[in-house]
């Protein structure tokens, strides 16, 4: 919105050209969802405890100090996130950039799902919310409507492609089958990031790394010159994303405020699938979806520790972990949960300097 009055003014006010640049509108995005999350985090956080006395359902067979110290703390925290982003997107982004709008489509989506899931549990009293069939059914449509969003938007030459890391002309054309490639991106980051969203701040200072890294992919790829000097794909309008991540990076900050241990809330699904769900998304737009395989390392890993639990179990009735998710493992091993949170975010630093490496590396 300001973007807009300032095209309208500029002739009358020359300082107005300061809002045309994208890095000075994310930086004002990070800056005004993160403002907006401590302004208005206690009003909503006092209002999510008085909807849920009980605060969110902890598992049963979870880690036993879970019980004991997390009980009672309201969840749905990803209200909080998702309103910042919002506010802070009708703000400073380009409203009329078609990549803007089918990020909020992705991030209200995720969120209204993973709200009624969220509402289920508090409902029921349990840690079961939607059925699973029922959730992952409304992902997988949300999933290709977005994915087809994209593709329609983006060049022909590339929007059915995926680029290699490391390779400067490794690319695969995948046709029409990228449209299920796109769902499972998708799909697979809301989901990765739910299940890591297990610890007080592990989940969104990742987020917020990941998101830092696709700001400067999207902002190098909406830029021919620096498109051509790092022999990436060069996507008009994609620049804008850079404020979008912006306005995640600053609505995580604003959060972690309150879910630093002790949490005071938790982001629930309704956070972790808005969240990652708006990530996949991202990383379709710029044509980086391996990259994102890569500084997102963590939540792969994380989603690979469930399914090699599973598998495990069934086949052999042994399990690999001593519980899954990786970060239970690690507490039922005796590791404090504090360690957990900043080895694991450690981890996600290193993986993210490795991505944005990839880049130049070819």
């Amino acid at each position: 919105m300001i973007k807009f009055l300032a095209e309208e003014y500029l002739s009358l006010f020359s300082f107005l050209n300061l809002f045309n640049f994208i890095t000075f509108r994310t930086g004002a995005a990070i800056l005004t969802s993160l403002f907006f999350s401590l302004i208005f985090g206690e009003i909503i956080i006092n209002s999510l405890s008085k909807f849920q006395p009980a605060g969110q359902p902890i598992r049963s067979d979870g880690p036993e100090t879970h019980i004991l110290q997390k009980a009672g703390t309201p969840t749905m925290g990803g209200v909080l996130i998702i309103l910042s982003v919002l506010i802070s997107l009708l703000l400073w982004s380009d409203l009329k950039n078609n990549y803007v709008w089918i990020g909020v489509i992705t991030i209200i989506s995720f969120g209204t799902i993973g709200l009624i899931d969220d509402y289920k549990k508090i409902k029921l009293n349990s840690s079961s919310g939607l059925k699973r069939s029922v959730r992952v059914f409304f992902q997988i449509i949300i999933c290709m409507i977005i994915t087809y969003l994209i593709i329609n938007n983006l060049n022909d030459n590339i929007s059915t492609t995926i680029s290699f890391p490391f390779f400067k002309n490794f690319i695969i054309d995948f046709g029409i089958f990228y449209l299920i490639i796109g769902v499972f991106i998708i799909i697979g980051s809301a989901n990765s990031v739910n299940l890591t969203d297990g610890l007080d701040g592990l989940a969104i200072v990742p987020v917020m790394i990941v998101a830092m890294s696709f700001a400067f992919i999207a902002y190098v790829s909406g830029n021919m010159v620096f498109a051509n000097y790092l022999l990436i794909n060069y996507i008009p309008g994609t620049g804008e994303l850079a404020v979008f991540c912006g306005s995640l990076i600053g609505a995580a900050l604003g959060f972690l405020w309150f879910n630093a241990p002790p949490a005071k809330v938790f982001m629930g699904d309704t956070g972790s699938l808005a969240l990652g769900g708006s990530l996949g998304s991202i990383a379709i737009m710029v044509k980086h979806e391996i990259v994102l395989a890569i500084i997102g390392g963590l939540f792969v890993l994380e989603t690979l520790s469930v399914i090699i639990q599973v598998i495990s179990f069934k086949l052999t009735g042994k399990r690999v972990f001593m519980m899954a998710p990786l970060h239970h493992h690690f507490e039922k091993k005796g590791w404090a949960e504090s360690t957990i949170v900043i080895r694991f975010w450690i981890i996600t630093i290193v993986l993210a300097l490795i991505g944005l490496a990839t880049l130049k590396i070819r």
